[in-house]
């Protein structure tokens, strides 16, 4: 077991402390100070654990690009912007949209790049990436970017967040926790007293849930802080991740190692653990604070409003036919529908101060790319 310390750290504490609620497993699987999955490694691409959609075809960059763009027009085209990406990944996305944005010079000049990281591998792809832009810093967290104005992009940054898991036993709703069973190792329980009135909170759905459902919740706290700058700073975010519509139960906790769904108690520290986004409590917790939410749609629909097609055929009248058929397949991956499609699975939400009616690729709005 010597090669597996963050696993011997969680059985030592679950000793000394007992079972360990499935919120704080998860925080240590990810960002253990020495041992975390996201304080150690480079996870992306064909030699990590999983690509996201920035990796997979440079047009959903640029895309973000030309949708900040619109946003920024909307603004009153302010002549300072902070242009915040929360886990920035390699820099990929953040790349692809300043280099659409460089056409339109008046808002290129306003930029300051914001990139919430704490990951030094990949600060450091991040710098060689973006190495030729200027105006750009990193932080720990969004509470360090100074204010102004601002456009948030956050790109599978939710689904990272540790979730709370209540499982429904017949005496009511206790907190889901790991332990370890009579072999050793890690597996999951139940606290042994129900959570008072936690049922009072939850939506009508899971009220009706049966005995054994797991329903799962974050913390407002990450949605709320991006709900509330932009409301009193001027501005939008823009949230895309994978999650569901409506809340409701169901048990998503879950790990990826090498591309593969694995078992997420088997190596903590070793695999990217994650849940799905529930979308409607991000919607209910930003407008809580006064924010307007905008959607959430299907990233399928929110691309394809957003003018994807036409980039797409633009980008294969120029290619060769091996590349077009690269590009056919990238747009086939970031919009289809279906378990190789990220088109359905991933949601897109749009925050904004109040202002701000409509958004593109969210609203009826004429999109600014098409013009």
């Amino acid at each position: 077991m010597s090669d597996q310390p963050l696993l011997n750290e969680i059985k030592a504490l679950i000793k000394s402390s007992g079972p360990m609620p499935v919120w704080r497993y998860m925080e240590l699987c990810l960002m253990h100070p020495r041992y975390g999955y996201y304080v150690s490694r480079d996870p992306l691409g064909r030699e990590g654990d999983f690509t996201t959609a920035p990796e997979v075809s440079q047009m959903f960059g640029e895309l973000l690009g030309l949708w900040t763009a619109s946003v920024w027009k909307q603004m009153g085209s302010p002549q300072f912007l902070r242009l915040i990406e929360l886990g920035p990944g390699r820099g990929t996305m953040m790349a692809d949209a300043l280099r659409a944005l460089r056409v339109l010079p008046p808002l290129y000049q306003a930029l300051h790049i914001h990139l919430v990281e704490v990951n030094p591998v990949l600060r450091e792809r991040q710098g060689a990436t973006l190495a030729n832009v200027r105006n750009i810093a990193w932080h720990d967290s969004i509470d360090e970017v100074p204010e102004g104005p601002s456009i948030i992009l956050a790109n599978e940054y939710f689904d990272v967040l540790p979730i709370h898991q209540m499982v429904r036993l017949e005496n009511g709703w206790h907190e889901r926790v790991i332990e370890i069973d009579p072999n050793g190792k890690l597996q999951f329980g139940a606290a042994p007293e129900p959570t008072p009135r936690f049922d009072v909170l939850l939506p009508p759905l899971v009220r009706a849930a049966p005995i054994g459902a797991v329903f799962e919740w974050r913390p407002d706290g990450e949605i709320m802080k991006l709900a509330t700058r932009v409301r009193d700073q001027d501005g939008a975010a823009l949230i895309i991740d994978y999650g569901h519509l409506r809340s409701d139960a169901g048990d998503t906790f879950q790990a990826i190692a090498r591309h593969t769904f694995t078992d997420p108690l088997k190596a903590p520290g070793q695999a990217d653990v994650t849940a799905h986004v529930d979308f409607q409590a991000l919607a209910r917790a930003a407008e809580d604070v006064g924010a307007r939410v905008h959607g959430p749609v299907t990233q399928g629909d929110f691309l394809k409003r957003v003018g994807i097609d036409t980039r797409a055929a633009a980008l294969m009248q120029k290619a060769t036919p091996e590349v077009a058929t690269d590009i056919s397949v990238a747009l086939k991956r970031l919009t289809d529908t279906g378990r190789s499609g990220m088109g359905s699975m991933f949601k897109v939400l749009g925050i904004s101060e109040p202002r701000l009616t409509g958004l593109a690729g969210l609203s009826d709005l004429e999109y600014a790319g098409d013009n």
